[in-house]
């Protein structure tokens, strides 16, 4: 089943600057080969459902080895059985919506 989350992973016990540890989650996820895209407040990612929540745990691992005690993480899931939509058609969807009510 294709899947389609939002991730969010929040290291605690590590100080302020998380952004050492969200770079550590982007490496994981690349050499995953899943397709993602990072935003201000998360991280979306879609593929195979259980390559996906590999992932998830890949990115807690990280994030744990990197000096991390606690982990906390968000994770919003979305799945179809219609058909396959990407993040990316989502978004120009909502985009293309928006073009027609302006003019």
């Amino acid at each position: 089943m294709i899947v389609s989350i939002d991730l969010c992973i929040v290291p605690l016990g590590v100080g302020v600057s998380l952004s050492p540890f969200v770079a550590a989650c982007q490496k994981v996820i690349k050499k995953a080969g899943l397709k993602y895209q990072l935003g201000p407040n998360g991280t979306a990612i879609e593929g195979e459902w259980d390559e996906v929540f590999d992932c998830v745990k890949a990115c807690h691992q990280v994030v744990h080895e990197l000096g991390a005690p606690r982990v906390y993480g968000t994770i919003k899931v979305n799945t179809r059985t219609d058909r396959n939509q990407s993040f990316s058609e989502k978004v120009n969807s909502v985009s293309m919506q928006l073009l027609k009510e302006e003019s």
